[in-house]
């Protein structure tokens, strides 16, 4: 072993050159580019407010700063820097004394740096004369280990333990972010405590790379990856953006999320350091939380629920690491009674565990673990354990245990609750208690009654599988008669809620191939397929839907109901296919189904150009006589009307019906209401149209139905009969004519039609027609009419023509 040392001392005042100091004496094999880089690493500066010329204690109370540094050339540098007592206009000065250790050779006894924080080696002089001995052969360490007295002075700094421990892990990563952790202590002895803690809880190789020093006056610049500093130099180092602990003032508040820190804190706190190499032996990432947790609470170390959680979830992953003996005591630790802050995810990882260990273990070993299990899922909640197999209860510890937790299930399972109580819930109580060998036969039908509209509740909140279905498909392949109940509730509810069902099957895949009939629920199954493999036609999805059920219509008319929800769901069928589904199965069928009102509202919503919505309407009042009524019944009679106004003969009074009808179907849908008005209007427009009834429509003066009729006679239909037909031109004028003391709304309409429709066809005519016209005019009416015609055919002006004819039909 070889290793040079250097002796380095600040300038007095008044020296020639301005420099902070020089080398006194200098080892063989340190060149002056060596030398440039190590001299700012043993400068210092006295603190604020020391003394100028200090009494002895004084200058053995002012602060040293011990350094381990790596130099560019992969060599480090370990030494210590002290005030000395100087001379003349100097009589306070620093001198460092280091040792130069080249690259890829270890410090004597393979010690690591903070080892020689207090060794007798370090000298406060240089030798006489600036001669060095032969190069350093040995480095003893101080006058006693560096561990002792370090969990005293870890429990003295328990509220900053595990943040300035998370902080110094990553300060000896490979490749650090950001500059220098700072460690703010009032004596530079505590920094090296924290740096021999960082010695005994890191890896080796990691505290050879936490370079560091004890003493700066300047954190922001330095190099290093930890540095020391007073509390009065606390404030520029969190300008300057770095990590500073100060550990002389108030303890922090916050925690660190660093959970191997955290442990790590618990271990010093627990006065237990020696834990920490023996979790090293065990495989896995040493920073894990894991190792270090599971050997912390194997030996009695009391840990946080994130902390168990790791060593739960460490050890199921790798339970061949650990042997009986500590497996024995890590399932101690975690079911040990006096926890009370167990969390949903310790659970889930003791549940791991306990898989990993069943039957590796014995039974008697893992029973621990298998109680606290059943135990949290029946008082905790936790619907997402992993539950033990139904033999890890058996023999005494089942019965016990089961005496205990049974009377509670059966009394939540019995509550009224159930439509409240989440699916996840309910379902690991019905697991618990057949795993407990708790007998809720009796209960079992209220449960599932109360569960089925659970499921599809909860499953129509958020799109895709639903959190609950592993478990429940679960309990339904462990509980036949769970599963046989269930599925008959689910299939009792699709005639009512089809489509509710068949979007919870598409999410859920529920077995239901067995000997159950289950016939809404194999509808409710074959809808999806359907509709992918035959699209739009609707018709054909009705069909293949109604064959899954393998039941027909008229044997179990509620298939009738699931079949037209799940095809028509969000929507009315066309009027094609409400006559398909009538003729399918007969009125008693779609009676007791409640289908008809489907078809009612297929009749209704039809747009208005729909040839066969009136027959549709026809048919449903004949096969619906006593369910269908109110308004819908007066809108289906109004489509009826309608037939009988194009194709038939209407009984009499026909325009005051449409009137009443209308009323009493309010609010009518509009393209009925425009289909029965244009029916209306188109007969009284027809050539053979009854007086009476053209009479009852002028005299209603109904707005509606007359802007109805003059868009009909405006229309290219009538206007081609006026100019084509002069007897019906000749009726029209009577007609338009016939009526002066109607209301406004009429007489204003007909004045406009008689200037506007019927003017233009008259002038279109023929001499001859025109004569006809008139000649029709004066034998279906009177002399005073035909009179009346010839003026008006003359006439240019509106207002003069309809006094003139107003005149003359009253003398005639």
């Amino acid at each position: 072993m070889s290793l040079a040392q250097v002796h380095y001392i600040s300038a007095a005042p008044g020296d020639a050159e301005k420099t902070a100091g020089r080398f006194t004496a200098v080892g063989p094999g340190m060149s002056q580019a060596l030398l440039a880089e190590i001299e700012p690493l043993v400068g210092y500066a006295l603190p604020d407010g020391a003394s100028d010329r200090p009494a002895d204690a004084e200058l053995r109370s002012l602060p040293q700063a011990f350094t381990y540094a790596a130099l560019s050339d992969g060599s480090r540098l370990v030494g210590r820097t002290a005030p000395a007592r100087g001379e003349g206009p100097a009589p306070v000065r620093f001198h460092a004394h280091a040792v130069h250790i080249p690259s890829g050779v270890p410090l004597p006894g393979d010690r690591l740096p903070v080892e020689a924080w207090r060794s007798p080696h370090w000298v406060s002089v240089t030798p006489v004369g600036g001669a060095l001995p032969d190069p350093l052969g040995a480095l003893p360490p101080g006058p006693a280990p560096v561990r002792e007295g370090l969990d005293d002075f870890a429990v003295s700094r328990g509220p900053w333990l595990a943040a300035v421990l998370a902080d110094l892990r990553r300060a000896s990563e490979e490749a650090p972010a950001g500059g220098p952790v700072v460690l703010v202590e009032r004596q530079n002895a505590d920094v090296a405590r924290w740096l021999g803690l960082a010695a005994v809880t890191l890896p080796r190789d990691s505290v050879e790379r936490l370079t560091f020093t004890t003493y700066t006056r300047r954190p922001g610049s330095s190099a290093l990856r930890v540095v020391g500093a007073l509390p009065e130099d606390a404030a520029a180092a969190r300008e300057a953006g770095l990590r500073v602990h100060v550990c002389a003032d108030r303890p922090p508040v916050d925690g660190t999320p660093d959970m191997w820190a955290r442990t790590a804190a618990r271990v010093w706190r627990s006065r237990a350091p020696e834990l920490f190499q023996e979790a090293r032996e065990l495989p896995g990432d040493p920073f894990a939380a894991g190792p270090l947790a599971v050997i912390a609470l194997c030996n009695g170390v009391a840990l946080g629920p994130e902390e168990r959680a790791a060593a739960a979830g460490w050890a199921a992953e790798r339970p061949y690491a650990l042997d009986a003996e500590r497996i024995g005591r890590l399932v101690e630790a975690l079911a040990s009674p006096g926890i009370d802050d167990r969390t949903g995810s310790e659970f889930d990882s003791v549940g791991r565990l306990f898989g990993a260990l069943d039957g590796r273990c014995p039974a008697s070993v893992t029973a621990p673990l298998a109680a606290m299990l059943v135990t949290e899922a029946v008082r905790g909640g936790n619907g997402s354990l992993e539950l033990p197999r139904p033999d890890a209860f058996v023999g005494p510890d089942g019965e016990a245990i089961a005496g205990v937790l049974g009377p509670e299930i059966l009394t939540e399972l019995e509550s009224g609750a159930g439509g409240a109580r989440p699916v996840a819930r309910t379902v690991q109580l019905l697991r618990v208690a057949r795993l407990l060998g708790v007998n809720g036969t009796e209960l079992l039908p209220g449960v599932v009654d109360r569960l089925a509209p659970a499921l599809l509740a909860e499953a129509s909140e958020e799109p895709g599988p639903p959190a609950f279905a592993p478990a429940l498909l679960e309990l339904l392949d462990e509980q036949f008669d769970v599963r046989t109940a269930l599925l008959g509730a689910l299939d009792r509810i699709a005639p009512e809620a089809p489509g509710a069902v068949a979007r919870f099957l598409e999410r859920v895949a529920l077995p239901f191939t067995g000997t159950q009939a289950l016939p809404h629920l194999r509808m409710c199954a074959e809808v999806p397929g359907a509709m992918t493999t035959l699209g739009r036609d609707r018709t054909a999805v009705w069909h293949r839907v109604l064959r899954a059920a393998g039941l027909s219509p008229f044997a179990e008319p509620l298939v009738l109901r699931t079949a037209v929800g799940l095809v028509w769901e969000d929507r009315a069928p066309t009027v094609e296919e409400a006559r398909m589904l009538l003729e399918a199965a007969t009125s008693d069928a779609h009676r007791a189904a409640g289908t008809w009102a489907r078809l009612v509202d297929a009749a209704l919503g039809a747009p208005a150009d729909t040839e066969d919505a009136t027959a549709l309407a026809h048919d449903l009042l004949r096969a619906f006589p006593q369910e269908i009524g109110g308004r819908e019944r007066a809108a289906l009679q109004l489509l009826d009307l309608c037939r009988d106004l194009r194709t038939g003969a209407p009984e009499p009074g026909w325009a005051e019906q449409v009137r009443t009808l209308r009323d009493r179907a309010e609010p009518l849908e509009p393209a009925v209401q425009e289909r029965a008005f244009t029916a209306l209007v188109e007969r009284l427009l027809a050539p053979d149209r009854p007086g009476a009834e053209l009479y009852d429509f002028v005299r209603s003066d109904d707005a509606e139905l007359i802007a109805a009729y003059d868009r009909a006679a405006r229309a290219e239909p009538t206007r081609n009969r006026l100019r084509t037909h002069p007897a019906y031109a000749a009726d029209c004028f009577t007609h338009w004519t016939a009526h002066p003391h109607a209301g406004p709304a009429w007489t204003t309409t007909a004045a406009a039609l008689l200037d506007e429709v019927l003017r233009p066809a008259v002038r279109a005519m023929t001499a001859e027609a025109v004569a006809e016209v008139e000649e029709t005019v004066g034998r279906t009416g009177s002399s005073g009419r035909a009179n009346a015609f010839r003026d008006w055919n003359r006439s240019r002006a509106l207002g003069r023509l309809g006094r003139r004819i107003a005149g003359r039909v009253r003398r005639g």
